[in-house]
């Protein structure tokens, strides 16, 4: 029996699943049609209010569509970010709240953008079922080479395929070349149809670049509004620090000296005891100075960069950590000072929280972008949402337009994965 080679393999599978998702694309106009008309219809009827009930409810439907054609072309190789703007937050259950539901759908512009790709839908989504079609008129051909063509031929006429008229033996075998060749081109048909129409959703469901704009600078008021307030937060904690720490060894300290100065002259013995103590007292406000400069701005990083700093951390750790770094040059500053305090934190969650027993620590830096990532053995069911300190990670990060992915199955491993943008700022390098 004859294999067939591997490639032809994951060609024919590419082929059938291209073929299947341009079905339900196709399936999927049908649907276009509908919700157009029936939104079309509610909008129009907003004019004296009756259209407000069905709106948010249809919007979702619409939504939840075009979120699925975004879906089949990021599957393409062309990413597709929703446009929309942001959902009002703790809306009134009434119909003062409903209200301004409506608003926000009817004055967002990609609502309109949406209603325009559902009409325009209805036409270029057929486009999808041309690998199929390939695939049926290539299996025509094969059935009319099989001798099929004899019943028609009996008639009189022959049956047309492809430009040939079977109707006898070598008109048949000709056809069922042809269908053949339409066999074997039916693999590459699928790619560049999806991907066309993945440009086709992209140009309409995509934000366009007002919109884009608009979202960059929401995103960046709330990442500077977090940043002011992690700063802030940050400031208590070195105020809080200093006064219970350095500032009160360092108050007794002079209580201390004041002593001394009035035991120096009659109780010699005594100044000197407490001359030791004054001197016991600096040592440990010294300790606890360096102690708050560290946490600030760790001596290992500033001296020795990321890389070391990291290695560091899996030194210190009571966790085995095996650290596996290649930072090709000196990163930001405020750049590795947030990747490690963030891989600081999630050590800490999993030697607290997650009962781990190993940690995996890994950092890339490739086309702009850092890329690091914690992975511990622990019990796992981390959550962002919980109140703990993923969510200061997470803003942490976004002050950098960063992003934190968390995966956490219950019973583990829990996989932690960071991506911060930036340029490399000179050319030292760091060993891995």
């Amino acid at each position: 029996m004859t294999t067939v080679p591997v490639p032809w393999r994951a060609l024919s599978r590419r082929a059938v699943l291209d073929t299947s998702v341009g079905v339900l694309i196709a399936a999927g106009t049908m649907a276009s049609l509908g919700l157009f008309l029936v939104t079309t219809y509610f909008v129009i009827l907003c004019v004296i209010g009756i259209g407000f009930v069905a709106l948010p409810y249809l919007t979702r439907a619409i939504r939840r569509l075009c979120d699925l054609s975004r879906g089949a072309a990021a599957r393409s190789g062309v990413p597709v970010e929703a446009p929309y703007l942001p959902e009002p937050q703790e809306v009134e259950r009434d119909i003062v709240g409903w209200m301004r539901r409506c608003k926000w759908i009817l004055t967002d512009p990609a609502t309109w953008r949406d209603l325009l790709w559902l009409l325009l839908n209805t036409v270029v989504g057929f486009v999808a079922l041309l690998p199929c079609a390939v695939l049926y008129y290539a299996g025509e051909g094969l059935v009319l080479a099989c001798g099929l063509w004899r019943p028609l031929a009996a008639d009189g006429e022959g049956r047309m395929y492809a430009f040939i008229t079977v109707d006898s033996w070598p008109t048949a075998l000709a056809a069922g070349a042809a269908a053949v060749g339409l066999l074997a081109a039916w693999p590459f048909v699928g790619p560049p149809v999806l991907k066309g129409y993945a440009y086709f959703c992209r140009f309409l469901l995509g934000p366009t670049e007002r919109t884009r704009l608009a979202s960059r600078v929401r995103h960046l008021a709330e990442t500077r509004s977090g940043a002011l307030d992690t700063q802030a937060a940050e400031l208590r904690r070195i105020e809080r620090d200093l006064h219970d720490g350095a500032q009160a060894r360092l108050v007794s300290l002079g209580l201390k000296l004041g002593a001394v100065d009035r035991k120096m002259g009659h109780d010699i013995e005594e100044a000197r005891k407490l001359l030791r103590e004054a001197r016991s007292s600096s040592v440990c406000a010294l300790t606890e100075l360096r102690d708050l400069v560290r946490g600030i701005h760790p001596p290992v990083l500033a001296e020795r960069g990321l890389a070391d700093a990291l290695r560091a951390l899996g030194i210190a750790s009571p966790l085995p950590v095996t650290v596996d770094v290649d930072l090709p040059a000196q990163l930001p500053p405020p750049v590795e000072s947030a990747t490690y305090f963030s891989v600081s934190e999630l050590l800490t969650n999993a030697l607290k929280h997650a009962e781990a027993e190993r940690v995996e620590i890994t950092a890339r830096y490739a086309q702009g972008v850092l890329y690091a990532q914690v992975t511990d053995d622990g019990r796992g069911g981390a959550d962002c949402s919980a109140g703990t300190g993923l969510e200061g990670i997470r803003r942490r990060l976004a002050t950098f337009d960063g992003t934190l992915e968390i995966d956490s199955p219950s019973g583990g491993p829990t996989t932690t994965k960071m991506e911060i943008p930036c340029v490399l700022s000179s050319p030292k390098t760091s060993s891995s």
